[in-house]
């Protein structure tokens, strides 16, 4: 970005004072299409930062994910021993029903996004690498229910590759 400016800053100073001094009315068209350029860029701006969200959010989720499907996977060998009490059988089923919701949210939010992306002009021509995310996450929260928490993760890994892939197609 520095080098682009410095060209420019070259390129204006060689032109000669004669062609700056040149009088030119522009018409209210230009001004029209910097604004809509601007607009456009500005809605692009706000969708990348809306990907960028879920994949902060993503990420930090599968970081969490997995100890805690350690611990499941630690509090279902000792239930088929008869060695974990009644209380924490309790718990693990608690935080597997919350980590099924999270991902049900996350599909959530990514069918918006998908759908989002697709209702808007400036952002439908990212629309098809990010199609196929939301569809991610549902087979995701499917391998949850299936008690396959591990293989959720791996899953929700796809997706954030997914939405890498958008963001950096976006910028």
């Amino acid at each position: 970005m520095k080098r682009l400016t410095l060209a420019l800053l070259a390129i204006l100073i060689s032109i000669p004072m004669t062609a700056q001094a040149q009088t030119r009315k522009r018409s209210s068209t230009t001004k029209t299409t910097n604004s809509t350029a601007t607009a456009a860029n500005a809605v692009r701006n706000s969708g990348a930062m809306r990907v960028g969200e879920q994949i902060k959010a993503l990420s930090k989720f599968i970081y969490l994910l997995g100890g805690v499907t350690s611990g499941f996977t630690a509090v279902d060998a000792a239930a088929k021993k008869n060695e974990a009490s009644p209380t924490v059988l309790q718990q693990n089923e608690q935080n597997k029903a919350t980590v099924r919701h999270s991902i049900q949210n996350f599909r959530e939010g990514l069918d918006k996004l998908e759908t989002d992306f697709r209702a808007t002009p400036e952002l439908q021509p990212y629309y098809i690498k990010l199609a196929g995310s939301a569809a991610g996450a549902a087979t995701a929260e499917q391998q949850a229910v299936n008690n396959q928490f591990d293989a959720a993760g791996r899953t929700l890994l796809t997706v954030i590759n997914r939405l890498t892939d958008v963001l950096l197609i976006m910028r």
